[in-house]
């Protein structure tokens, strides 16, 4: 282990980072940066196009259009989900509309595996798929015999909200895992982007009133200020923010620690972890 103190006890998870070297680490890409703005808070959220291109292109056409801006919380359901969208959607003359994006699109629950992309594959087994690991960032799932993989819920996982046809999605609702991982949403929901900074300020809003979370009115929900691509707002105005590359050693290494708990409270390390308690770190750069 490059990155170990000893040959007996790895480094703890925070003494790795203070150790990494500056190509342990990699931008996030503003073009697949989306800010969302309620109040004076702001979420983060990392796009990941690999694994669901038309839904991410269709967030970008979304949010260069405007669409949520003014827009709400409509749901925060207890250790499961936020979600917000147009909270007119059902009226048809008080609905927002759609000026250049698509209403709906095919879903994108899974997609082929692309031999090209790092995968960093988790040691332990999973419970809902065959191998799970990381790609850039990523916390994703396999099926090898199959050849097919698709981002994970999480805590932290973005995806766009859909009815029960599965082609109903398309981006202009879209949730995000605030509760232990709903694994059971894997390849049901369209998973495309991840909250890198700022998922405390989605967790800690207040708990819908109605059945599965929902708001009883609108005058309940939090309004959103704005939804903008980073590669749309002014260079000065932007958070700089670097993720830890999970192609590395040294997330190797971190990947161990967690499965191996060696601070002082822990009498008894694991020895295993399941992919939603993997930390991606992620850092603020001036």
């Amino acid at each position: 282990m490059p990155y170990a103190a000893s040959d007996t006890l790895p480094l703890l998870m925070s003494d790795l980072i203070a150790e990494s070297k500056p190509s342990d680490w990699r931008p996030l890409d503003p073009k697949n940066t989306l800010y969302l703005e309620f109040g004076s808070r702001r979420v983060i959220i990392e796009l990941a196009p690999d694994f669901a291109p038309q839904h991410v292109a269709n967030v970008r056409a979304l949010a260069r259009e405007r669409y949520w801006d003014g827009l709400a919380m409509v749901r925060v359901d207890d250790n499961y989900i936020v979600q917000w969208a147009d909270p007119h959607a059902e009226n048809s003359e008080l609905a927002r509309t759609i000026r250049t994006a698509r209403e709906t699109l095919p879903a994108e629950f899974d997609c082929a595996i692309d031999p090209d992309l790092p995968f960093h594959r988790l040691p332990d087994n999973d419970v809902y798929a065959e191998v799970v690991g990381f790609t850039n960032g990523f916390p994703i799932a396999r099926d090898e015999k199959d050849g097919r993989t698709w981002l994970v819920n999480t805590y932290g996982t973005v995806g766009s909200g859909r009815e029960t046809d599965i082609h109903s999605g398309g981006g202009k609702e879209l949730y995000s895992v605030i509760g232990h991982a709903p694994r059971q949403l894997d390849r049901n929901v369209t998973a495309f982007g991840r909250v890198r900074l700022g998922i405390e300020f989605l967790s800690a809003l207040p708990r819908g009133n109605c059945q599965a979370g929902f708001y009883q009115d609108v005058d309940s929900m939090l309004t959103i200020s704005s939804v903008r691509l980073a590669s749309e707002v002014p260079l000065a105005q932007r958070t700089q923010l670097e993720i830890l590359r999970t192609d590395t050693a040294l997330f190797a290494d971190i990947i161990e620690s967690r499965r191996n708990r060696h601070d002082a409270w822990f009498y008894k390390p694991a020895g295993h972890i399941d992919i939603g308690n993997v930390p991606v770190p992620v850092r603020l750069v001036e």
